[in-house]
C-alpha cells in the first residue's frame, strides 16, 4: 500500500532497479531497514514521477529520474524525496540509471569526500569488479588519478583494465601488498578503498602510503581482528568509514547536489557509464539474488520492473 504523500515526497512509478550487496544481506536477515522505513527490499531506482507532494518544485509528473533510498525500490511505486532524487541524463535509459544511485553516491562520498582522492594520486580498490569497484574505477580516472584494482580471477583482473584500471592484481595468486608496492615505485597507493573487511586490515594499513587514507564501507568478511596499528602513527593515517542508508535526507540531498556538479556530466558525455552485468525481470528476483550469490558478476545486476525497461534491457 501507498501512504499519502508528505509535502516534499514523491510518486515514482519504478522502471529499474538495482541489486546490491545490502539487499542480499537484508534478504538474510543481517541489515534491517532503519525505522520507519518498509522493509521492501532495494536502496535505488529509476523510473517517472507520477504525483508529487504540495512543496515539490524540483520536479514534475512525467519527469524522469533516478534515486537513492532506504528501501522499496524493488515496487511497482516508489515514494521518493525530491531533494534526493536526480533528473536522468539525456540518452540514458532506466536499466542504465537504476544501476547508478547505490554506487554513485557510495563512491563519490567515500573516495572523494571522505578519502579526498586527487588527480596524481593512486587509488587502490578491493573487488574491482563489483558495482562499486566498477563505478570507483572510472570516476578515479575521470578525476585524474591512477588506479589499481584487486579481482579473484584473471578474467575479472582484464575486466578491470578493460573498465580503465591501470593494473590489476589477481588476490588470489598475487600478493597484493607486494603487487601494490611495486605498482606505485614502492610508495604505496594514496587512497585505498576496501569492502573485505576483517582479512584486509592489516594488509591495507601497511600497504597504503604515508599519510594515505583508507575508505572502509563493508565488512563482507567480518569487523573483528588484531591488528598492530603502528602504521597508523608512524604513517600519519586515516581510517575512515561510513553507511549511507540510515543517515538524514539532508546529507543525502548534499551528495545528490554533489553528483549533480560533478558527476551527472561524466555521465550525459559518457564518460563514465554504469556496467551492467545482466538485466532480470522482477518475476526473476530470485535468479538476480542467486547471480549476486555466487560471485562471478562483473558490474551492476539490475531488475527490469517494467517491461519498457525489459525490452531495454534485452539490448544490454
Amino acid at each position: 500500500p501507498i501512504s499519502s504523500l508528505g509535502p516534499d515526497e514523491m510518486l515514482v512509478r519504478v522502471h529499474a532497479a538495482g541489486v546490491n550487496r545490502p539487499d542480499v544481506m537484508q534478504r538474510q536477515g543481517n541489515y534491517p531497514p532503519p525505522p520507519g522505513a518498509t522493509d521492501v527490499l532495494g536502496l535505488e531506482l529509476a523510473g517517472v514521477v507520477e504525483a508529487v507532494g504540495s512543496n515539490v518544485t524540483r520536479f514534475a509528473p512525467g519527469a524522469r529520474v533516478m534515486a537513492l533510498v532506504a528501501s522499496g525500490a524493488n515496487a511497482e511505486r516508489a515514494i521518493v524525496h525530491q531533494d534526493i532524487a536526480i533528473a536522468i541524463p539525456k540518452g540514458m535509459g532506466f536499466v542504465e540509471a537504476g544501476a547508478v544511485p547505490e554506487t554513485y553516491f557510495t563512491v563519490w562520498s567515500n573516495v572523494f569526500e571522505r578519502a579526498g582522492l586527487v588527480a596524481g594520486e593512486t587509488l587502490l580498490i578491493h573487488g574491482g569488479t563489483s558495482g562499486i569497484g566498477s563505478t570507483a574505477i572510472q570516476l578515479a580516472k575521470a578525476r585524474g588519478a591512477k588506479v589499481i584494482a584487486t579481482a579473484g580471477t584473471d578474467e575479472k583482473c582484464a575486466a578491470c583494465v578493460a573498465m580503465g584500471a591501470d593494473a590489476a592484481i589477481n588476490y588470489r595468486t598475487q600478493d597484493f601488498v607486494a603487487e601494490g608496492r611495486h605498482l606505485t615505485d614502492g610508495r604505496g597507493p594514496e587512497v585505498v578503498i576496501d569492502m573485505v573487511g576483517a582479512p584486509y586490515f592489516q594488509r591495507n594499513l601497511d600497504l597504503v602510503a604515508v599519510d594515505g587514507r583508507i575508505a572502509q564501507i563493508a565488512f563482507q568478511h567480518g569487523s573483528r581482528a588484531d591488528l598492530d596499528l603502528g602504521p597508523l602513527l608512524f604513517k600519519r593515517l586515516t581510517l575512515t568509514g561510513s553507511t549511507l542508508r540510515a543517515r538524514p535526507v539532508e546529507m543525502k540531498a548534499r551528495l545528490a547536489r554533489a553528483l549533480e556538479t560533478n558527476v551527472l556530466p561524466l555521465l550525459a558525455d559518457g564518460v563514465a557509464r554504469p556496467i551492467i552485468d545482466s538485466v532480470f525481470a522482477f518475476a526473476d528476483v530470485a535468479k538476480a539474488h542467486a547471480r549476486m550469490d555466487g560471485g562471478n558478476h562483473v558490474g551492476k545486476i539490475v531488475l527490469a520492473m517494467t517491461e519498457e525497461a525489459l525490452r531495454e534491457g534485452m539490448g544490454k
